[in-house]
């Protein structure tokens, strides 16, 4: 999955998605230097509700209670920008907010190939290290035929 925000403008939730499962440290190394804004909602912790369906099909149920940091910033340009992100991380939540308000303005193409790019590669490599991981617990069964069912 591409996350260019200039090709496809409808791709917000995409790549606000990736910002918000970003590893705060590599969103912080990615984006060492945030630009003036102004902080509309500061970082605030409450918790969210998570819900569930059984087999992805069934009747939704209240799984349980999540923890979310929120925030909301401001451009000197005027683009607002908004994440939640799990968690109790108040400098990932305004950061990636900050970085959420930078795609929707010029710089967006720098932004996704040098922020969202590398994120989008470390989270497909955290992907396939967990499917190898797995793969290599798997289990083959086999039947044998036996001599009497000839």
């Amino acid at each position: 999955m591409s996350v260019l925000p200039r090709e496809n403008p409808h791709d917000r939730p995409a790549w606000m998605g990736l910002l918000a499962r970003a590893c705060p440290e590599l969103l912080a190394r990615l984006l060492p230097d945030l630009p003036a804004h102004e902080v509309i909602r500061a970082p605030q912790i409450g918790t969210v509700m998570t819900r569930g369906r059984m087999g992805g099909t069934g009747a939704a149920f209240n799984l349980g209670e999540i923890t979310v940091t929120r925030c909301t910033v401001q451009l000197e340009g005027g683009a607002v920008g908004h994440a939640y992100v799990q968690g109790r991380e108040k400098d990932h939540a305004r950061r990636a907010a900050v970085a959420d308000a930078m795609l929707q303005g010029e710089g967006a193409a720098q932004i996704a190939r040098d922020v969202l790019a590398p994120l989008e590669d470390a989270e497909n490599a955290a992907r396939a290290k967990t499917a190898r991981r797995a793969a290599a617990t798997r289990v083959d069964f086999f039947t044998m035929m036996r001599g009497e069912d000839e």
